[in-house]
């Protein structure tokens, strides 16, 4: 059975986010704060796991990754916070 891929966002130990995707939420964080995932988190150990959504398929978790990716720190937070604004 495949496993149902996440968009992820961690916190790192100075306060600034990193998001990422994989198909197992456990074992990147361990990953992750073992110093062995992405090169900007290595520096900023430990991580802690702030948010993260389920996505349909690997395509559709890399596109969110890449749309998180571009939003400010502001709105960051607020997905993390659950706060949803109506334009």
């Amino acid at each position: 059975m495949k496993k149902m891929p996440y968009t992820y966002i961690l916190q790192c130990s100075d306060g600034s986010y990193y998001t990422g995707w994989t198909v197992d939420l456990e074992a990147r964080l361990k990953t992750h704060n073992d110093g062995k995932g992405s090169r900007y988190t290595r520096s900023r150990l430990p991580v802690k796991l702030v948010f993260w959504e389920p996505q349909q398929n690997r395509s559709d978790a890399r596109r969110r990754e890449t749309v998180i990716r571009k939003l400010r720190r502001k709105e960051k937070e607020k997905l993390i916070n659950g706060i949803i604004e109506e334009n």
